[in-house]
């Protein structure tokens, strides 16, 4: 038997090639000795038991060569996705990818031409507008309407900024970094945007096992089957294993599949065995329970979070459905975007990411990450509340 997760335990990862604690004195100016990585979106959490005794077994065999037999972990990503998601998916639908920005470069690459647009509803995920900049398409910018302190979608409005070039629209869901579970009327709005621009529809829904108690997720597929689309999930953002890079892109449509699989063998991508052998165990009921025990967690987390951050006058967190990612809006305190990071860096040590790094909405934003052990999510309220406090 399994023991409990031990989501208190504080794991040193500064020294240990971590990007979130490693970098943030460079760029944010924090010393981690003294300050809270809260921005990359990894967790501090140790991966389920049976992903490390993944691990384990590989390095106790001691050969690592080239991975071959791969029915297992498709029968194991078949298996989570009926058994979590309600959603019937064949093997040769699954593509493995070198991570989902990978999959996301290869998405571009595959259904889109230099010149064309690709359509983003932001704020948003920042790395789809790093990658289509990059291969020299074009960020169409879809802003959502931020209504009550909840995103919406805006279709007229975004109807009428079509002007032909665009090819492909990306989506998030669930939304980072707003944490919105679209409902399945959103979803289909998406689907019959998608049909009248002609646009190849992608899904990005990395998160899509991260969703708050009370929300369901809908996997895009499960709601609009007639829709032709690209799907992409993973298990590196559910289980902290995002060192792996491992990525799925699952397309049921025999066209868009077989236009996919071109750019795959063009670049000689293949998947690792580490990731691959990570991803068996942890798709798998053992990984299940350790899921429901790391979501209450994280909701305990985002409880604290959000009561502490909106006791502060001019600071509002938005209500959390989906991810581990608190979007904290500073509009309220009247203050420049220089002045509140300020604070939040120099006055609290805490490393954020920077709101307008997501695109169109998130001048007056910092994203908080709150997957890390609940000591650390109180200390990070006190020291908001401290660098705020005058306006207490």
């Amino acid at each position: 038997m399994s023991q409990s997760p031990d989501f208190d335990e504080i794991i040193d990862r500064v020294g240990h090639h971590s990007v979130k604690w490693d970098g943030m004195q460079g760029l944010y100016g924090v010393d981690p000795r003294e300050g809270i990585a809260m921005w990359v979106a990894d967790m501090d959490f140790r991966p389920p038991a049976c992903v490390q005794q993944a691990l384990e077994d590989m390095v106790a065999h001691g050969i690592y060569g080239y991975w071959g037999d791969d029915r297992a972990y498709l029968a194991a990503i078949q298996w989570w996705m009926a058994n979590r998601h309600g959603w019937q998916i064949e093997p040769d639908w699954v593509f493995t990818t070198h991570g989902l920005v990978n999959g996301t470069a290869l998405c571009v690459d595959a259904f889109t031409q230099p010149g064309d647009g690709v359509v983003l509803m932001t704020p948003v995920y920042h790395a789809f507008a790093r990658v289509i900049k990059a291969a020299g398409r074009k960020v169409i910018e879809c802003p959502l309407q931020l209504e009550a302190g909840r995103y919406e979608m805006d279709f007229a409005a975004w109807d009428a900024q079509m002007d032909g070039s665009a090819k492909m629209l990306i989506l998030c869901s669930p939304h980072n970094p707003g944490g919105r579970v679209w409902t399945e009327a959103e979803l289909r709005g998406v689907a019959d945007f998608a049909r009248r621009h002609g646009l190849v529809l992608v899904s990005d829904e990395i998160h899509h096992d991260l969703v708050m108690p009370g929300q369901t997720h809908h996997a895009f597929p499960t709601v609009c089957p007639d829709q032709p689309v690209v799907m992409m999930s993973a298990t590196t953002k559910t289980f902290n294993i995002a060192g792996t890079h491992s990525g799925n892109v699952i397309i049921a449509d025999p066209d868009l599949r077989a236009r996919f699989a071109g750019r795959m063998a063009a670049m000689g991508i293949s998947p690792n065995s580490f990731g691959l052998a990570m991803a068996t165990a942890a798709y798998s009921p053992e990984g299940a329970a350790w899921l429901d025990a790391l979501i209450a967690y994280i909701d305990e987390n985002r409880r604290i979070f959000d009561a502490g951050v909106n006791a502060i006058p001019g600071l509002r967190s938005m209500a959390l459905e989906a991810t581990y990612l608190a979007w904290v809006d500073f509009s309220g305190t009247g203050m420049s975007r220089e002045e509140f990071t300020a604070r939040v860096e120099k006055g609290a040590r805490i490393a954020a990411n920077y709101g307008p790094t997501f695109g169109l909405g998130g001048e007056n934003f910092l994203r908080f990450n709150l997957a890390t052990p609940r000591a650390r999510v109180l200390e990070a309220v006190a020291r908001l509340q401290a660098a705020f406090g005058d306006l207490q």
